[in-house]
Protein backbone atom coordinates (compact mmCIF):
# COMPACT_ATOMS: atom_id res chain seq x y z
CA UNK A 1 0.00 0.00 0.00
CA UNK A 2 1.23 3.16 -0.76
CA UNK A 3 1.58 5.66 2.60
CA UNK A 4 -1.88 7.83 1.72
CA UNK A 5 -3.71 4.43 1.38
CA UNK A 6 -2.22 3.99 4.78
CA UNK A 7 -2.80 7.26 6.21
CA UNK A 8 -6.63 6.83 4.97
CA UNK A 9 -6.85 3.77 6.26
CA UNK A 10 -5.67 4.57 9.87
CA UNK A 11 -8.31 7.86 9.89
CA UNK A 12 -10.88 5.66 8.79
CA UNK A 13 -10.47 3.13 11.78
CA UNK A 14 -9.47 5.67 14.12
CA UNK A 15 -13.06 7.33 13.54
CA UNK A 16 -14.65 3.92 13.68
CA UNK A 17 -12.35 2.72 17.27
CA UNK A 18 -12.90 6.34 18.91
CA UNK A 19 -17.02 6.20 18.17
CA UNK A 20 -17.32 2.74 19.11
CA UNK A 21 -15.22 3.37 22.69
CA UNK A 22 -17.62 6.89 22.79
CA UNK A 23 -21.08 5.11 22.34
CA UNK A 24 -20.42 2.04 23.98
CA UNK A 25 -19.86 4.48 27.29
CA UNK A 26 -16.36 2.81 27.70
CA UNK A 27 -14.63 6.92 27.53
CA UNK A 28 -16.38 7.74 31.35
CA UNK A 29 -13.52 10.00 33.73
CA UNK A 30 -11.28 7.40 35.62
CA UNK A 31 -12.28 4.39 33.76
CA UNK A 32 -9.53 2.11 32.77
CA UNK A 33 -9.95 2.80 29.12
CA UNK A 34 -9.99 6.53 29.16
CA UNK A 35 -6.98 6.35 31.43
CA UNK A 36 -4.54 4.01 29.84
CA UNK A 37 -6.35 4.08 26.09
CA UNK A 38 -7.84 7.27 25.04
CA UNK A 39 -5.72 10.21 27.21
CA UNK A 40 -2.60 7.28 27.42
CA UNK A 41 -1.64 5.65 24.39
CA UNK A 42 -3.97 7.36 22.19
CA UNK A 43 -3.00 10.73 23.32
CA UNK A 44 0.94 10.19 23.74
CA UNK A 45 1.56 8.65 20.83
CA UNK A 46 -0.68 11.71 18.54
CA UNK A 47 1.01 14.43 20.90
CA UNK A 48 4.58 12.75 20.22
CA UNK A 49 3.24 12.76 16.26
CA UNK A 50 2.58 16.10 16.55
CA UNK A 51 5.28 17.41 18.52
CA UNK A 52 7.42 15.93 15.68
CA UNK A 53 6.05 17.90 12.80
CA UNK A 54 5.72 20.93 14.78
CA UNK A 55 10.20 20.31 15.54
CA UNK A 56 10.76 20.64 12.14
CA UNK A 57 8.40 23.72 11.01
CA UNK A 58 10.45 26.45 12.04
CA UNK A 59 14.09 25.18 10.47
CA UNK A 60 12.52 24.00 7.60
CA UNK A 61 10.56 27.42 6.90
CA UNK A 62 13.87 29.20 7.66
CA UNK A 63 15.97 26.85 5.54
CA UNK A 64 13.59 26.56 2.78
CA UNK A 65 12.98 30.10 2.47
CA UNK A 66 16.72 31.00 2.55
CA UNK A 67 17.54 28.64 -0.20
CA UNK A 68 14.04 29.16 -2.10
CA UNK A 69 14.95 33.40 -2.54
CA UNK A 70 18.51 32.07 -3.19
CA UNK A 71 17.10 29.56 -5.83
CA UNK A 72 14.96 32.36 -7.26
CA UNK A 73 17.97 34.57 -8.25
CA UNK A 74 16.09 37.65 -8.63
CA UNK A 75 15.02 39.94 -6.74
CA UNK A 76 12.24 41.57 -9.15
CA UNK A 77 11.08 38.12 -9.28
CA UNK A 78 10.51 37.58 -5.33
CA UNK A 79 8.58 40.30 -5.20
CA UNK A 80 6.71 39.38 -8.00
CA UNK A 81 5.68 35.88 -6.29
CA UNK A 82 5.60 37.68 -2.85
CA UNK A 83 2.61 40.22 -4.30
CA UNK A 84 0.60 37.73 -6.28
CA UNK A 85 0.37 35.26 -3.20
CA UNK A 86 -0.12 38.43 -1.08
CA UNK A 87 -3.16 39.41 -3.24
CA UNK A 88 -4.53 35.74 -4.17
CA UNK A 89 -4.75 34.74 -0.13
CA UNK A 90 -6.31 38.09 1.08
CA UNK A 91 -8.75 37.14 -2.51
CA UNK A 92 -9.34 33.73 -0.96
CA UNK A 93 -10.16 34.95 2.32
CA UNK A 94 -12.87 37.78 1.38
CA UNK A 95 -14.41 35.17 -1.17
CA UNK A 96 -14.82 32.94 1.53
CA UNK A 97 -16.41 34.76 4.55
CA UNK A 98 -18.75 36.73 2.00
CA UNK A 99 -19.81 32.95 0.60
CA UNK A 100 -20.21 32.25 4.57
CA UNK A 101 -22.30 34.76 5.76
CA UNK A 102 -24.53 34.36 2.34
CA UNK A 103 -24.73 31.09 2.62
CA UNK A 104 -25.71 31.23 6.68
CA UNK A 105 -27.86 34.00 6.23
CA UNK A 106 -30.33 32.29 3.48
CA UNK A 107 -30.40 28.89 5.90
CA UNK A 108 -31.81 31.12 9.07
CA UNK A 109 -29.70 28.77 11.01
CA UNK A 110 -29.96 29.97 14.87
CA UNK A 111 -33.38 31.69 14.63
CA UNK A 112 -36.14 30.55 17.49
CA UNK A 113 -33.53 28.61 18.82
CA UNK A 114 -33.16 28.18 22.50
CA UNK A 115 -29.79 26.62 23.20
CA UNK A 116 -28.46 26.55 26.71
CA UNK A 117 -24.60 26.55 27.33
CA UNK A 118 -22.86 26.66 30.94
CA UNK A 119 -19.13 26.70 28.30
CA UNK A 120 -17.31 30.26 29.09
CA UNK A 121 -15.24 32.25 26.68
CA UNK A 122 -13.06 34.85 27.55
CA UNK A 123 -12.39 37.36 24.35
CA UNK A 124 -9.56 38.54 23.37
CA UNK A 125 -9.09 42.17 21.84
CA UNK A 126 -8.35 43.02 18.28
CA UNK A 127 -4.83 43.76 17.90
CA UNK A 128 -4.26 47.58 16.01
CA UNK A 129 -3.10 46.63 12.67
CA UNK A 130 -0.11 48.90 13.19
CA UNK A 131 1.17 46.49 15.76
CA UNK A 132 0.68 43.95 13.16
CA UNK A 133 3.37 45.69 10.73
CA UNK A 134 5.57 46.25 13.31
CA UNK A 135 5.93 42.65 14.79
CA UNK A 136 6.63 41.65 11.43
CA UNK A 137 9.72 42.49 12.00
CA UNK A 138 11.50 40.93 14.64
CA UNK A 139 14.15 42.59 17.13
CA UNK A 140 15.36 39.38 17.86
CA UNK A 141 15.11 36.88 15.24
CA UNK A 142 16.53 33.68 17.40
CA UNK A 143 13.44 34.95 20.23
CA UNK A 144 10.60 34.75 16.76
CA UNK A 145 12.06 31.85 16.08
CA UNK A 146 11.57 30.13 19.66
CA UNK A 147 7.99 31.66 20.34
CA UNK A 148 7.27 30.04 16.33
CA UNK A 149 6.31 33.38 15.29
CA UNK A 150 5.84 33.05 11.01
CA UNK A 151 5.41 36.09 9.85
CA UNK A 152 8.81 37.38 11.41
CA UNK A 153 10.67 33.98 10.58
CA UNK A 154 9.60 35.05 7.04
CA UNK A 155 10.59 38.13 7.08
CA UNK A 156 14.41 37.01 8.59
CA UNK A 157 14.74 34.75 6.03
CA UNK A 158 13.98 36.75 3.08
CA UNK A 159 16.32 39.23 4.28
CA UNK A 160 18.88 36.77 4.80
CA UNK A 161 18.34 35.06 1.49
CA UNK A 162 18.15 38.51 -0.55
CA UNK A 163 21.63 39.47 1.48
CA UNK A 164 23.70 36.68 0.29
CA UNK A 165 22.56 37.04 -3.26
CA UNK A 166 24.24 40.51 -2.97
CA UNK A 167 27.11 39.05 -1.62
CA UNK A 168 27.58 36.91 -4.45
CA UNK A 169 30.05 34.34 -5.20
CA UNK A 170 31.29 34.56 -2.15
CA UNK A 171 28.54 33.18 -0.80
CA UNK A 172 28.08 30.42 -2.38
CA UNK A 173 29.99 27.85 -0.66
CA UNK A 174 27.18 29.18 2.30
CA UNK A 175 24.27 28.67 -0.11
CA UNK A 176 25.36 25.56 -0.84
CA UNK A 177 25.48 24.54 2.95
CA UNK A 178 21.87 26.04 3.29
CA UNK A 179 20.78 23.75 0.63
CA UNK A 180 22.07 20.90 1.96
CA UNK A 181 20.66 21.59 5.27
CA UNK A 182 17.40 22.04 3.40
CA UNK A 183 17.61 18.47 1.91
CA UNK A 184 18.14 17.01 5.28
CA UNK A 185 15.39 18.46 6.74
CA UNK A 186 12.94 17.03 3.55
CA UNK A 187 14.91 13.75 4.75
CA UNK A 188 13.11 14.36 7.69
CA UNK A 189 10.12 14.45 6.80
CA UNK A 190 10.01 11.71 5.04
CA UNK A 191 11.22 9.48 8.42
CA UNK A 192 8.09 11.24 10.05
CA UNK A 193 5.55 10.74 7.67
CA UNK A 194 6.21 6.89 7.86
CA UNK A 195 5.08 6.88 11.42
CA UNK A 196 2.11 8.80 9.85
CA UNK A 197 -0.55 6.17 9.71
CA UNK A 198 -0.15 5.06 13.13
CA UNK A 199 -0.35 8.63 15.00
CA UNK A 200 -3.70 9.16 12.69
CA UNK A 201 -5.05 6.36 13.66
CA UNK A 202 -4.38 7.45 17.07
CA UNK A 203 -5.32 11.68 17.04
CA UNK A 204 -8.68 10.41 15.67
CA UNK A 205 -9.47 7.27 17.73
CA UNK A 206 -8.65 9.48 20.92
CA UNK A 207 -10.35 13.00 19.07
CA UNK A 208 -13.92 11.28 18.57
CA UNK A 209 -13.93 9.26 21.71
CA UNK A 210 -13.53 12.19 23.89
CA UNK A 211 -16.08 13.87 21.20
CA UNK A 212 -19.25 11.60 20.15
CA UNK A 213 -22.17 12.58 18.33
CA UNK A 214 -24.09 13.89 21.25
CA UNK A 215 -23.25 18.07 21.09
CA UNK A 216 -24.08 17.08 16.96
CA UNK A 217 -27.57 16.66 17.47
CA UNK A 218 -28.17 19.84 19.47
CA UNK A 219 -25.97 22.56 16.77
CA UNK A 220 -27.45 20.24 13.66
CA UNK A 221 -28.03 23.15 11.62
CA UNK A 222 -25.05 25.31 12.60
CA UNK A 223 -22.66 22.17 12.16
CA UNK A 224 -24.38 20.56 8.79
CA UNK A 225 -24.32 24.38 7.02
CA UNK A 226 -20.63 25.43 7.96
CA UNK A 227 -19.53 21.56 6.87
CA UNK A 228 -21.71 22.28 3.35
CA UNK A 229 -19.97 26.25 3.21
CA UNK A 230 -16.13 24.32 3.88
CA UNK A 231 -16.80 21.55 1.04
CA UNK A 232 -18.26 24.04 -1.20
CA UNK A 233 -14.62 26.26 -1.08
CA UNK A 234 -12.48 23.22 -1.10
CA UNK A 235 -14.15 21.69 -4.21
CA UNK A 236 -15.73 23.99 -5.95
CA UNK A 237 -14.72 27.71 -5.14
CA UNK A 238 -10.69 26.92 -5.04
CA UNK A 239 -10.89 24.59 -8.18
CA UNK A 240 -12.75 27.17 -10.54
CA UNK A 241 -9.76 29.82 -8.97
CA UNK A 242 -6.87 27.02 -9.79
CA UNK A 243 -8.56 26.17 -13.33
CA UNK A 244 -9.14 29.93 -14.25
CA UNK A 245 -5.79 31.45 -13.35
CA UNK A 246 -3.81 28.25 -14.50
CA UNK A 247 -5.56 25.94 -16.38
CA UNK A 248 -4.62 23.31 -14.30
CA UNK A 249 -6.81 20.18 -13.69
CA UNK A 250 -8.65 20.29 -10.46
CA UNK A 251 -9.12 16.56 -10.35
CA UNK A 252 -5.57 16.10 -11.04
CA UNK A 253 -4.77 18.51 -7.63
CA UNK A 254 -7.61 16.51 -5.32
CA UNK A 255 -6.20 13.38 -5.58
CA UNK A 256 -2.77 14.71 -5.02
CA UNK A 257 -3.53 16.46 -2.33
CA UNK A 258 -5.15 14.28 0.29
CA UNK A 259 -2.74 12.92 1.46
CA UNK A 260 -2.35 16.68 3.19
CA UNK A 261 -5.63 16.81 3.73
CA UNK A 262 -5.66 14.11 6.10
CA UNK A 263 -2.70 15.18 7.82
CA UNK A 264 -4.51 18.81 8.48
CA UNK A 265 -7.31 16.86 9.61
CA UNK A 266 -5.75 14.89 12.41
CA UNK A 267 -3.39 17.79 13.43
CA UNK A 268 -5.94 20.89 13.39
CA UNK A 269 -2.63 22.58 12.59
CA UNK A 270 -1.66 24.75 9.51
CA UNK A 271 1.66 25.26 10.39
CA UNK A 272 2.12 21.26 11.80
CA UNK A 273 1.20 20.79 8.62
CA UNK A 274 3.95 22.96 6.80
CA UNK A 275 6.41 19.98 6.30
CA UNK A 276 3.96 17.60 4.81
CA UNK A 277 2.37 20.51 2.45
CA UNK A 278 5.64 21.07 1.34
CA UNK A 279 6.82 17.88 0.10
CA UNK A 280 3.65 17.52 -1.58
CA UNK A 281 3.47 20.72 -3.27
CA UNK A 282 6.94 20.22 -4.39
CA UNK A 283 7.19 16.21 -5.31
CA UNK A 284 3.34 15.59 -6.21
CA UNK A 285 2.46 18.92 -7.91
CA UNK A 286 5.68 20.12 -9.67
CA UNK A 287 6.03 23.10 -7.87
CA UNK A 288 9.76 24.67 -8.34
CA UNK A 289 11.48 24.36 -3.99
CA UNK A 290 11.93 28.05 -4.57
CA UNK A 291 8.31 29.21 -4.93
CA UNK A 292 6.80 26.64 -2.49
CA UNK A 293 9.18 27.33 0.47
CA UNK A 294 7.81 31.11 0.02
CA UNK A 295 4.07 30.48 -0.55
CA UNK A 296 3.43 27.45 1.74
CA UNK A 297 4.57 29.17 4.89
CA UNK A 298 3.19 32.35 3.93
CA UNK A 299 0.03 31.04 3.22
CA UNK A 300 0.15 29.00 6.59
CA UNK A 301 0.46 32.21 8.57
CA UNK A 302 -2.31 34.55 6.70
CA UNK A 303 -4.28 32.34 4.25
CA UNK A 304 -7.55 31.46 6.64
CA UNK A 305 -10.01 30.21 4.38
CA UNK A 306 -11.71 27.69 6.96
CA UNK A 307 -11.26 30.31 9.78
CA UNK A 308 -13.25 32.91 7.72
CA UNK A 309 -15.67 30.36 6.90
CA UNK A 310 -16.57 29.63 10.56
CA UNK A 311 -16.05 32.97 11.98
CA UNK A 312 -19.27 34.52 9.00
CA UNK A 313 -21.50 31.02 9.70
CA UNK A 314 -20.95 31.53 13.36
CA UNK A 315 -21.31 35.38 13.20
CA UNK A 316 -25.08 34.64 11.69
CA UNK A 317 -25.54 31.75 14.08
CA UNK A 318 -25.55 33.79 16.99
CA UNK A 319 -26.78 37.02 15.54
CA UNK A 320 -30.08 34.81 15.45
CA UNK A 321 -29.93 32.90 18.51
CA UNK A 322 -29.59 36.57 20.45
CA UNK A 323 -32.22 38.40 17.90
CA UNK A 324 -29.72 40.55 16.93
CA UNK A 325 -29.60 42.28 13.32
CA UNK A 326 -26.39 43.31 12.28
CA UNK A 327 -27.49 44.84 8.59
CA UNK A 328 -25.76 44.97 5.75
CA UNK A 329 -22.80 47.48 7.53
CA UNK A 330 -22.14 44.70 10.26
CA UNK A 331 -21.64 41.92 8.14
CA UNK A 332 -19.15 44.08 5.90
CA UNK A 333 -17.25 44.95 9.08
CA UNK A 334 -16.93 41.11 10.21
CA UNK A 335 -15.63 40.65 6.47
CA UNK A 336 -13.30 43.39 7.02
CA UNK A 337 -11.84 41.92 10.24
CA UNK A 338 -11.64 38.59 9.41
CA UNK A 339 -9.91 39.09 6.09
CA UNK A 340 -7.57 41.67 8.80
CA UNK A 341 -7.19 39.12 11.48
CA UNK A 342 -6.24 36.45 9.15
CA UNK A 343 -2.90 38.44 8.79
CA UNK A 344 -0.51 37.39 11.55
CA UNK A 345 -2.72 35.05 13.08
CA UNK A 346 -0.59 31.86 14.18
CA UNK A 347 -1.86 28.62 12.36
CA UNK A 348 -2.49 26.75 15.50
CA UNK A 349 -5.35 24.37 16.95
CA UNK A 350 -8.07 26.44 18.39
CA UNK A 351 -6.89 29.81 17.02
CA UNK A 352 -10.45 30.88 14.91
CA UNK A 353 -12.39 30.94 18.37
CA UNK A 354 -9.94 33.74 19.59
CA UNK A 355 -10.29 35.43 16.06
CA UNK A 356 -14.05 35.01 16.43
CA UNK A 357 -14.22 36.87 19.59
CA UNK A 358 -12.09 39.59 18.09
CA UNK A 359 -14.88 39.51 15.58
CA UNK A 360 -18.36 39.36 18.08
CA UNK A 361 -16.86 42.37 20.30
CA UNK A 362 -16.06 44.62 17.25
CA UNK A 363 -19.59 43.98 16.21
CA UNK A 364 -21.34 43.90 19.46
CA UNK A 365 -22.13 40.26 19.61
CA UNK A 366 -22.57 38.65 23.35
CA UNK A 367 -19.09 36.79 23.58
CA UNK A 368 -20.74 33.78 25.82
CA UNK A 369 -22.12 33.07 22.90
CA UNK A 370 -19.30 31.40 21.50
CA UNK A 371 -19.65 28.55 24.28
CA UNK A 372 -22.14 27.58 22.89
CA UNK A 373 -20.25 26.30 20.20
CA UNK A 374 -17.47 25.58 21.77
CA UNK A 375 -18.18 21.69 22.11
CA UNK A 376 -18.38 21.28 18.26
CA UNK A 377 -15.25 23.42 17.29
CA UNK A 378 -12.85 20.56 17.94
CA UNK A 379 -13.83 18.52 15.21
CA UNK A 380 -14.58 21.47 12.98
CA UNK A 381 -11.24 22.64 13.62
CA UNK A 382 -10.12 19.88 11.38
CA UNK A 383 -11.98 20.29 8.51
CA UNK A 384 -11.47 24.28 8.79
CA UNK A 385 -7.53 23.22 8.63
CA UNK A 386 -7.72 20.82 5.62
CA UNK A 387 -9.60 23.51 3.73
CA UNK A 388 -6.90 26.09 4.70
CA UNK A 389 -3.60 23.92 3.92
CA UNK A 390 -5.91 23.26 0.22
CA UNK A 391 -5.70 27.05 -0.32
CA UNK A 392 -1.97 27.05 0.32
CA UNK A 393 -1.28 24.71 -2.11
CA UNK A 394 -3.45 25.97 -4.79
CA UNK A 395 -2.36 29.50 -4.82
CA UNK A 396 1.35 27.95 -4.79
CA UNK A 397 0.33 26.07 -8.38
CA UNK A 398 -1.54 29.63 -9.83
CA UNK A 399 1.75 32.02 -8.94
CA UNK A 400 4.24 28.79 -9.87
CA UNK A 401 2.52 28.62 -12.96
CA UNK A 402 2.24 32.03 -13.56
CA UNK A 403 5.85 32.42 -13.17
CA UNK A 404 7.27 29.52 -15.25
CA UNK A 405 8.59 27.62 -12.42
CA UNK A 406 5.93 24.52 -12.34
CA UNK A 407 7.28 20.91 -14.12
CA UNK A 408 3.96 20.13 -15.83
CA UNK A 409 4.79 16.99 -16.47
CA UNK A 410 5.42 16.19 -12.52
CA UNK A 411 1.81 17.58 -12.13
CA UNK A 412 0.38 15.53 -14.38
CA UNK A 413 2.46 11.88 -13.50
CA UNK A 414 0.08 10.07 -11.17
CA UNK A 415 2.81 8.64 -9.35
CA UNK A 416 5.41 11.37 -9.12
CA UNK A 417 6.26 11.62 -5.53
CA UNK A 418 4.87 8.62 -4.48
CA UNK A 419 7.25 6.57 -1.73
CA UNK A 420 9.51 4.38 -4.25
CA UNK A 421 10.32 7.83 -6.43
CA UNK A 422 11.24 10.27 -3.97
CA UNK A 423 14.29 10.33 -4.45
CA UNK A 424 14.11 10.64 -8.24
CA UNK A 425 11.24 13.10 -8.40
CA UNK A 426 13.43 15.47 -5.69
CA UNK A 427 16.30 15.38 -8.48
CA UNK A 428 13.99 16.22 -11.18
CA UNK A 429 12.76 19.34 -9.39
CA UNK A 430 15.88 20.47 -8.48
CA UNK A 431 17.53 19.62 -12.18
CA UNK A 432 15.07 20.24 -14.74
CA UNK A 433 14.33 23.94 -16.34
CA UNK A 434 10.41 25.02 -15.64
CA UNK A 435 8.00 24.11 -18.14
Amino acid sequence: MTLTTKVLLGMGLGIVVGLGINLLGLNADGSFVNTFLTNGVFGVVGKMFVNALKMLVVPLVLLSLIAGVCGIGDIRLLGRIGSKSFVLYLLTTAIAIAVAITGAALTGIGSGMDIKSAAEFSGADAPPLADVLVNIVPSNPINAMAEGEMLSIIFFSILVGISLLMVGSRAKSLIDGVETANEVMMKMVGIIMALAPYAVFCLLAKAMANLGLDLFVQLVGYVLVLIAILLFHLFVVLQVLLKVFSGLSPITFLQKMRNVQVFAFSTSSSNATIPVTLRTVVQRLGVDRSVASFTVPFGATINMDGTAIMQGVATVFIANIYGVDLGIGGYLTVILMSVLASIGTAGVPGVGLIMLSMVFSQVGLPLEGIGLILGVDRLLDMIRTAVNVSGDAAVSCIVAKSEGKMDIDVYKDPNAGLEGDLDEVEVQTNAQPAT
